[in-house]
């Protein structure tokens, strides 16, 4: 099917430190980023928030689609995928600039039913040099049919050479999704989350999960030049995950085994 293309968007902000040390607060490591301190990989997500008004809302609290990304029809979104490319470390307090575009918005027919795949590119610059790149693919759907049959759960490695617990209040997700600006409403609206998309719990951020890889990946590893991450199954807010490593692979694997996120740095 044809691929739709769709113009670019050009937006401006100021990497405020404060917002990278309350970051560092929520995820339970050492605050203190100053002007000019280089910024954790990822950590650009803070910024470059969107803010719409009510009117321009879907039901599932994200801008309507129909800007940035068109209007396939499909109500439920899903953040399947990540690439990035750190050209150059970004710097707290120092003004940036961010461009998107669509790259591509295809419709087609999985066997679940109608699906829509979307892929953002965002390039973000500061002081005139291209510091990072990144794509995010996203994945549109209907509503879901309590009838289906649910997919095979994929089972995670259990080879990994370091690995690391950790567990998901509320309390985190709702403090991360304001962090970053994130209004969708299966990260904090349990009713919503349950009745109206059909999960467990709250849905842990994928984004959440892939920061804290890279978190992990740097501190063992040392400075990222690329990484990229793809969600497998959504966790929920009770469960422990487990973050796994073994090389430059890295893997979330949920507390029953199943692989939720694998990742390469």
């Amino acid at each position: 099917m044809d691929t739709i293309q769709i113009p670019r968007i050009t937006q401006h902000d100021i990497l405020d430190p404060a917002r990278a040390d309350a970051m560092h607060v929520a995820l339970g490591v050492s605050a203190g980023c100053a002007i000019g301190t280089p910024l954790p990989p990822f950590f650009h997500q803070l910024y470059f928030w969107d803010p719409q008004v009510a009117e321009q809302l879907g039901r599932d609290g994200h801008p309507k689609v129909g800007g940035l990304i068109p209007d396939m029809g499909l109500p439920r979104r899903m953040w399947a995928a990540g690439r990035l490319a750190f050209h150059a470390p970004l710097r707290a307090g120092v003004a940036a600039t961010r461009t998107s575009i669509c790259e591509s918005a295809t419709p087609k027919q999985g066997r679940s039913g109608p699906l829509g795949f979307v892929t953002l590119r965002h390039d973000v610059h500061q002081d005139g040099q291209h510091c990072l790149s990144e794509w995010q693919d996203l994945v549109y759907r209907e509503d879901p049919d309590p009838a289906a049959v649910k997919p095979a759960v994929i089972m995670a490695r259990t080879d990994e050479e370091h690995h690391e617990q950790v567990s998901f209040s509320s309390t985190l997700l709702f403090r991360y999704s304001a962090l970053t600006f994130n209004g969708h409403r299966i990260h904090y609206d349990l009713d919503y989350a349950r009745d109206v998309e059909g999960y467990s719990g709250l849905v842990v951020h994928g984004p959440l999960l892939a920061q804290l890889l890279m978190l992990m990946a740097q501190d063992q590893l040392g400075p990222l030049e690329t990484f990229s991450f793809r969600a497998t199954s959504p966790l929920m807010h009770f469960e422990t995950a487990t973050l796994c490593r073994k090389g430059r692979d890295l893997w979330v694997r949920g507390p029953d085994g199943r692989q939720c996120m694998t990742a390469q740095a």
